[in-house]
């Protein structure tokens, strides 16, 4: 399954007094381009964790090339760079839907835990899930 980019419209909310998205706030992003990911792949957050799977995060980046305004809509591509079957790596752009404008990229790291929180081999206990990291990993030339 290829990713696909997920869109966001900046809330007012999101930003500082100078209407610029805070810092913090793309990190947010990222997860909801996870999520959303995880959704169109078939294993949902929900889904995982229905089976016991819990995958915290290990670590995440984000490198600001230009500023992201309230009202903005965006694009946040994230894509498996690294996966070995107990950890998963992410990058993710954002770009400026109107522009096309690259305004961030990032990275997250991820492991896979049973529900007792003790590693968990996914090709074992969950070829399907294995597979579809697997194969994104494969399709993104990593």
């Amino acid at each position: 399954m290829e990713s696909a980019a997920y869109k966001h419209k900046v809330q007012y909310y999101e930003t500082d007094q100078m209407r610029i998205v805070h810092h913090s706030n793309y990190i947010r992003w990222f997860e909801e381009a996870r999520t959303d990911f995880l959704e169109k792949s078939g294993f949902s957050y929900a889904w995982m964790e229905e089976h016991g799977i819990v995958i915290p995060v290990l670590g995440v980046s984000a490198e600001y090339r230009q500023m992201v305004h309230y009202g903005d809509e965006v694009f946040v591509l994230p894509t498996v760079v690294q996966f070995n079957g107990l950890k998963l790596g992410l990058r993710y752009e954002i770009r400026n839907v109107r522009s096309g404008e690259l305004t961030t990229t990032g990275t997250s790291s991820h492991c896979f835990l049973d529900a007792d929180y003790r590693p968990l081999r996914l090709k074992k206990e969950f070829p399907e899930v294995y597979r579809m990291f697997a194969d994104c990993c494969q399709a993104s030339g990593m």
